[in-house]
């Protein structure tokens, strides 16, 4: 680990929202590339942000393991897809080894950030009434993190136990139950077959199909994990083979290529081989093309609807009576358990967060029209302010390269900051002809609403405003030559 070799002229403080694997990468990089001073603000009690909170049973990440982690740490895993304790015992191990730990503040939740004008500093503000001033703040809020409960009527009045997947109760009791799981998407395709040896009987309510693929996950074995621990670069050079399969899989969102055709044939093809009923095959085809939602890497969801105690509606649930789900036919199902696999909120960025900014203006008013930042890091008119995982970055293969990369760009600004007095501000100019960039790009995906293609990215002005529009190396290559074009320090009188 190297930090900066000459002394400073000013010393920079920085406030980090969030000790996920974003607050983490940020904490890395300031101490790899700068010689600043940082707070982490955590909500939860303890780190790893989503790997925190989603703990439902069958949890598991859907990218391998060699690509989800970071480039600076080699770490044994003991699976080609890590399941949850496995991150949340990475995310610490790393905390720990970088001394992160005396910096993080549990259980402290970030409501305020506003620019100060006149000391070119940032006032943050808690949920207990604490405020603190930093001269940069970086949030590393999760794009995933925000429940989204449906508005079903009768919710409320329900008699049974309910809750989301991300709030999955450690103590709840399933043995003998009905249950039912709302949502067919990568949570609920994990959860049904993590539930399904426990129930008495599960209804599965699908609105509409997915893409499916085989994840392919298992155990590495032992020589394997041998070879990735001892061997020199072994690690890495399997690192990079993913990233170089995720470029060729990448060509396949292009809907009109040929790479698109081959994925559709394959998911079909895995659905007439692995899903024994003929009606329940024809409802788990969806009738779009791949990638126009996101994929689903599952290997045991249809072998969990072939159970003769699942079964799958394929009808979307309309409301909630005291003991069971009604759905769209006016159906009435009774159950004892509803588990609500509906999603998140991920276009809501920066929810919880009232950020102000130059003239004391709201971030979320800046994007009244769209939400966008330069490269997804920075917003013109918000000096010092850095969002990792934020507009249009979602994606790339893997999200933890992503964060990397920001978490340099955010670094490396801080390291012109130490340079003398100021504060780095995005050229209005350069955002704007990096959103119609985004734009162009995604508008050649299957994920495109020209398309006709409905899904969590798009905002209520129909603006993809999540996703990445390209593997990882894309990101790279833009985030190393354009953060100082668009990211300017405006010099202030001492």
């Amino acid at each position: 680990m190297s930090t900066r070799r000459r002394v400073p002229r000013r010393t920079v403080r920085v406030g980090i929202i969030g000790a996920g694997f974003g607050g983490i990468a940020a904490a890395i990089k300031l101490r790899q590339m700068t010689a600043a001073s940082f707070v982490i603000f955590e909500k939860s009690p303890d780190v790893g942000g989503t790997w925190y909170d989603n703990r439902y049973p069958g949890c598991e990440v859907d990218i391998p393991s060699h690509a989800y982690s970071f480039s600076f740490w080699r770490y044994d895993w003991k699976t080609t897809h890590a399941r949850q304790p496995d991150l949340l015992k990475y995310a610490n191990e790393i905390v720990d080894h970088f001394g992160l730990r005396p910096h993080i503040r549990l259980n402290t939740a970030v409501t305020d950030v506003v620019w100060d004008e006149a000391e070119h500093h940032y006032t943050v503000t808690t949920a207990d009434g604490d405020t603190e001033t930093f001269d940069v703040v970086v949030s590393a809020l999760g794009l995933l993190s925000v429940p989204n409960y449906p508005d079903w009527p009768g919710l409320d009045e329900f008699e049974g136990t309910k809750f989301h997947t991300s709030r999955w109760p450690q103590d709840v009791e399933l043995s003998g139950k009905r249950a039912a799981v709302v949502g067919t998407g990568s949570t609920a395709a994990q959860v049904v077959p993590g539930i399904t040896p426990e129930v008495e009987s599960l209804l599965v309510f699908q609105r509409e199909p997915g893409w499916v693929e085989p994840k392919k996950e298992r155990a590495f074995t032992d020589r394997e994990r041998w070879v990735y621990k001892h061997v020199p670069g072994a690690q890495w050079l399997h690192r990079g083979y993913l990233f170089y399969q995720s470029v060729v899989r990448f060509k396949a969102y292009d809907a009109t290529s040929h790479a698109q055709d081959r994925k559709r044939e394959a998911c079909v093809e895995y659905i007439n081989s692995t899903v024994t009923d003929p009606a329940t095959r024809e409802a788990v085809t969806p009738d779009y093309p791949w990638g126009c939602k996101r994929p689903v890497l599952a290997s045991t969801f249809y072998d969990a609807l072939n159970q003769p105690h699942v079964d799958l509606v394929p009808h979307p649930v309309t409301s909630v009576t005291p003991t069971g789900l009604v759905d769209s036919r006016g159906v009435q199902h009774e159950i004892d358990v509803l588990v609500m696999s509906t999603g998140f909120q991920p276009t809501r960025f920066l929810s919880n967060i009232d950020v102000r900014g130059l003239e004391k203006r709201s971030i979320h008013d800046a994007w009244a029209d769209r939400t966008s930042a330069f490269l997804g890091i920075t917003v013109s008119g918000f000096p010092n302010f850095f969002i990792l995982y934020g507009p249009n970055t979602n994606g790339g293969f893997s999200i933890i390269a992503q964060l990397e990369r920001q978490a340099e760009v955010a670094a490396k600004a801080v390291r012109r900051l130490e340079s003398g007095p100021g504060y780095v501000d995005t050229d209005e100019r350069m955002q704007q002809r990096w959103v119609k960039w985004i734009d162009g790009q995604i508008a050649k995906k299957a994920s495109a609403m020209e398309s006709g293609c409905r899904n969590y990215y798009h905002s209520e002005g129909g603006k993809n405003i999540t996703q990445w529009p390209g593997a990882h190396l894309k990101y790279l290559v833009v985030t190393k030559l354009l953060h100082r074009v668009g990211i300017r320090k405006v010099s202030v009188p001492q």
